[in-house]
């Protein structure tokens, strides 16, 4: 009996001491990160601090840098960063080939520089199956992955080849669903679904590049190669990642992108006759729409040198107020972040807040909801959020009026900005001033509820007639306009702004509440297509309206409607019922249409790409 126990004592312990053995002893699978660089000093400031912050253990990180051929300071930079990280990571594997600063900048793709870009990604793939990795990650410079748990969620797949489906301002991304005969890219109905995350998964795709994950372990890796020469009866492209797509699929080596979580952004490649600076253009475009769903991104504390900050201005204004609750200081940062990107000077108002406001003082203002009033959409009366909207839009017309402010820009907190808004903004202004149009509100983000009845202004191809329409995200505001709604004298019979403004331009198609404002001669516009848009719609994750969420206001300062059955109204549709459908717009015929010099746009399309 004694020696039984002891032997099962003794097995029992053996068994606990594994497992701990197992607990202390397994370790992260170990990855070897290439990253090739050329000329990409406005984007490793951005990349190397998003790199820096991911999450998994640097000492199973090895890195193996190439850089040469830099007209900039690419490799300043580099020599910079990783003498400072050389220690924090298993290994730098780095060689920097110095080259004259200066002179123009080539970002076209030549065949000598696609050969010379397969033989160092095939240099990388066999480095890293000469060594310890059980990975090799190939990451491009102009991607920047926001979130940081992407190499742990990639690696948790167990896939041969996978990569994380990255965001762009387009419908392009870092995969192909489709390749044709001549091996390029081809259309299929498979891209938009994954693009829009239709279907949350990983999903198998022909091709993926700019950041893609090998599988080292799997012995089926062994027949992936970026070298043309390495497959058999190959003879197409000279091209690194459509070679090694070919090797994935004549192999049967499956290849995935993954579309469920939001891992990050990439830059779209440039036409052959586009500069560096368009490449600046929309690294600006990038950094502001990912702020929308990520902290803003800021380049490394080592390399903010690097980075040029643009100078501030207020365009052709004579003020730009952004509009913010207190309450909201994430949404003040994001805008002033965004306005700062975008070089735009501003001044900050701080919201009347609906949930700070009780009846006493709104009735010292004078306030009495308008009768016959019911919200379109919920058959409610007001709510004291909509009224603090209002008072908000209401002291920056009242302050434009007693500053004697021509032409003001304003903007709520949120809002996204369309790429090159600051360009756009301003070739829109200089048409408008070409044209010699008498306005007084110029919408440059709404909700457009009467599409089939707008028409463009003439000799105008993005100046529209505007009709009934709902929200106040952003607009333009002459003086004159403001003086207008102020002696709308809107208090004593209230409606929340963005019902009053379609009334006082006299496109409100219900007449019980535009009859009570006899003076309905507000000159309305709208850009088009539009400049800002909501952050979220209704439904989406995220979503959230201060308005929405505030009391009903009190009895007493509101008069019940005689017949509160409204039409649905729609200011709380979800986003695929709000999409904007241009072919409704009807052109107004014009003649030849004045000269205006536009300041260019660039809009980068590639072989590759959806566009």
């Amino acid at each position: 009996m004694k020696i039984s126990s002891v032997l099962k004592l003794s097995l029992g312990l053996c068994v606990w001491l594994a497992g701990c053995s197992q607990a202390v002893f397994r370790e992260d699978a170990t990855i070897l990160v290439t990253l090739l660089v050329r000329n990409k000093a406005h984007t490793l400031p951005y990349f190397l601090k998003l790199f820096e912050e991911l999450d998994y253990p640097k000492n199973r990180m090895a890195l193996w840098i190439k850089s040469e051929d830099n007209q900039d300071k690419s490799l300043e930079i580099l020599k910079k960063w990783t003498a400072t990280v050389e220690k924090s990571y298993h290994h730098v594997y780095k060689e920097f080939i110095p080259a004259a600063q200066g002179g123009h900048i080539q970002t076209n793709w030549t065949a000598e520089r696609f050969a010379h870009i397969i033989k160092l990604k095939q240099e990388a793939l066999q480095k890293g199956r000469d060594t310890w990795a059980d990975y090799v990650w190939f990451v491009d410079t102009d991607v920047f992955l926001t979130n940081d748990q992407t190499l742990k969620s990639l690696v948790n797949t167990n896939y041969p080849v996978v990569a994380p489906m990255l965001e762009t301002q387009s419908l392009y991304s870092n995969y192909w669903c489709g390749m044709g005969d001549d091996f390029y890219y081809k259309r299929t109905e498979d891209y938009r679904p994954i693009r829009n995350r239709e279907d949350k998964n990983c999903h198998r795709v022909i091709l993926v590049h700019s950041c893609f994950l090998v599988d080292l372990r799997q012995s089926e890796s062994l027949l992936l190669t970026f070298d043309p020469s390495g497959i058999r009866g190959y003879n197409g492209p000279h091209d690194d990642i459509i070679t090694f797509a070919i090797s994935a699929f004549w192999n049967d080596v499956p290849v995935y992108v993954c579309n469920h979580i939001n891992y990050g952004y990439l830059t779209t490649p440039l036409e052959e006759s586009m500069t560096i600076e368009d490449d600046f253009a929309q690294l600006v475009n990038l950094r502001v729409e990912a702020s929308v769903d990520f902290p803003p991104m800021l380049p490394h504390p080592l390399l903010a040198d690097y980075i040029t900050k643009p100078a501030k201005d207020k365009l052709s204004f004579d003020e730009v107020f952004l509009i913010n609750l207190k309450r909201r200081p994430e949404r003040r940062t994001r805008m002033e972040y965004s306005l700062g990107e975008l070089g735009l000077q501003h001044k900050l108002i701080n919201a009347v807040d609906g949930m700070a406001l009780n009846d006493t003082y709104v009735e010292s203002l004078g306030i009495k909801m308008l009768p016959n009033f019911a919200d379109p959409y919920h058959h409610r009366a007001m709510t004291m959020g909509e009224i603090g909207c209002f008072l908000s839009h209401y002291n920056i017309w009242k302050e434009i009026v007693d500053r004697k402010l021509k032409s003001s820009l304003i903007f709520e907190d949120d809002i996204r900005f369309e790429p090159h808004f600051r360009t756009k903004l301003v070739n829109f202004m200089n048409e408008v001033d070409t044209l010699k149009v008498d306005w007084d509100i110029i919408y440059l983000g709404r909700k457009r509820l009467a599409i089939a009845n707008e028409s463009f202004v003439d000799d105008s191809d993005s100046l529209v007639n505007v009709q009934h329409s709902y929200w106040t995200l952003s607009y333009i505001l002459s003086e004159k306009g403001a003086e207008k709604l102020i002696a709308g004298e809107p208090f004593g019979k209230l409606v929340p702004v963005d019902e009053y403004l379609p009334i006082m331009f006299d496109r409100h198609p219900d007449s019980r509440w535009k009859d009570p404002f006899p003076n309905r001669n507000l000159k309305a516009f709208s850009i088009h297509p539009l400049l800002v848009y909501p952050t979220h719609y209704v439904k989406d994750e995220g979503y959230i309206s201060d308005t929405e969420s505030s009391e009903i206001v009190p009895e007493k300062i509101r008069s019940m409607p005689e017949n509160s059955k409204a039409g649905k109204g729609s200011k709380e549709k979800t986003i695929k019922e709000m999409e904007d459908d241009a072919e409704l717009l009807q052109t107004s015929p014009s003649t030849e249409k004045p000269q205006v010099t536009p300041i260019p746009i660039p809009i980068p399309i590639d072989l590759h790409s959806e566009l």
